[in-house]
């Protein structure tokens, strides 16, 4: 594979991540929106749709930190990773 080829999937990754990011995003807009309209439905006592609008924004959070933030393996990281996995020459006693 050239190094093109490998621009050109790591590219394509990256648009799939950002639109599955973005579609995560619209789930948890609708989803709790319509938490929000039920609680309002409801009565409008104490406001419980924090909860679960809290829980799943530290993880919509962590899914964009991965997606912006998270730098992709690159032949060093994996070379560097082999050699810390072969094994030592040395019997050990």
């Amino acid at each position: 594979m050239t190094t093109m080829d490998d621009h050109r999937q790591a590219a394509i990754r990256r648009i799939g991540a950002k639109r599955e990011l973005r579609l995560h995003l619209a789930v948890y807009l609708v989803v709790n929106t319509m938490l929000i309209v039920i609680w309002a439905a409801t009565g409008a006592g104490y406001f419980w749709p924090i909860w679960p609008i809290g829980g799943w924004a530290i993880g919509l959070a962590f899914h964009a930190l991965t997606v912006y933030f998270q730098r992709p393996v690159t032949e060093d990281d994996i070379e560097a990773e082999m050699r810390r996995q072969r094994p030592d020459d040395t019997p050990r006693y």
